[in-house]
């Protein structure tokens, strides 16, 4: 029995464990498909190559690609990516530079409502200087006492219209997808649940997101109810997009449930999967 989970995080980017701890877990837990897609860095896909061989199960390059549209921030996953692509690797270095430029300005924020040292913090809490995210300023605040959880951080200081919240433009959506296509990815539209968006909207953000070359939605996620799978099924079905299915687990005690404990796609979707036969060779 396959049991697939295309989208994680490693402490390259947001996450808590190491690209061979995040293997290891998921491998304990039966996945036999794995893709590591850090925010904007690629840099843990090898070692966690080196971690599924050793492990005996298949890895799919993967990476997550934050995407400004219109006043939204949505993320789009490229999985099966050759991670040597100039393009792509210019792109997320591009992104990577104003991920930067926006943490200095979230620990000015937050200094102004008495928690200092915030970027710093942060700082000390990223293994990668280069992905100063969200999280790791969620991780300082609740170690200095200001939260009692990472969930209460961001609805008190870093989400829309709070403190801490600081607007940024992320890559165009169709730069974003046309980095992933160089590098022979496949696009896919990440927990569109998760956007707070009216279903003309939604619609809008789908069609523009084909437009651009987009192919999967992520259908099953552990950011979607019932509900919600249904939903995205059935605008993968109405539009013959494939559908993908991705825990987005970022580590113990932060994430709605650990790589593979997912369920299924529902009936009638095109598993995405179906695309390769074989091992990613990139």
């Amino acid at each position: 029995m396959e049991n697939i989970d295309l989208h994680n995080h490693s402490r390259v980017s947001d996450g808590l464990l190491s690209p061979t701890e995040l293997v290891r877990l998921a491998a304990s837990n039966g996945v036999t498909t794995l893709s590591l897609t850090d925010h904007d860095d690629i840099e843990g896909l090898a070692e966690a190559k080196a971690a599924a061989d050793e492990a005996g199960i298949r890895f799919i390059n993967g990476v997550e690609i934050s995407v400004t549209w219109g006043s939204h921030t949505i993320h789009v996953v490229g999985l099966n990516i050759d991670p040597q692509q100039s393009k792509l690797v210019q792109g997320l270095h591009q992104i990577r530079q104003g991920r930067l430029a926006r943490a200095k300005l979230i620990g000015d924020e937050l200094a102004k409502v008495g928690i200092s040292g915030a970027f710093e913090g942060a700082l000390r809490f990223a293994q990668n200087p280069n992905i100063i995210a969200r999280p790791h300023f969620a991780r300082y605040i609740v170690e200095q006492g200001h939260a009692k959880n990472v969930g209460q951080v961001f609805k008190r200081f870093l989400i829309k219209g709070k403190p801490g919240y600081v607007r940024h433009r992320w890559a165009e959506l169709s730069d974003a997808l046309s980095w992933i296509r160089a590098a022979n990815g496949i696009p896919v539209l990440a927990h569109p649940g998760r956007y707070e968006m009216g279903k003309a909207q939604m619609e809008t953000l789908i069609d523009e997101f084909m437009d651009h070359g987009g192919q999967a939605l992520e259908v099953v996620t552990s950011n979607h109810n019932k509900e919600e799978v249904e939903i995205f099924a059935q605008h993968a079905r109405k539009r013959n997009l494939m559908a993908s299915r991705g825990s987005d687990f970022h580590g113990p005690g932060e994430s709605f449930c650990e790589p593979g404990k997912l369920p299924e796609l529902p009936y009638g979707c095109r598993p995405v999967w179906q695309m390769w036969s074989s091992p990613s060779t990139h």
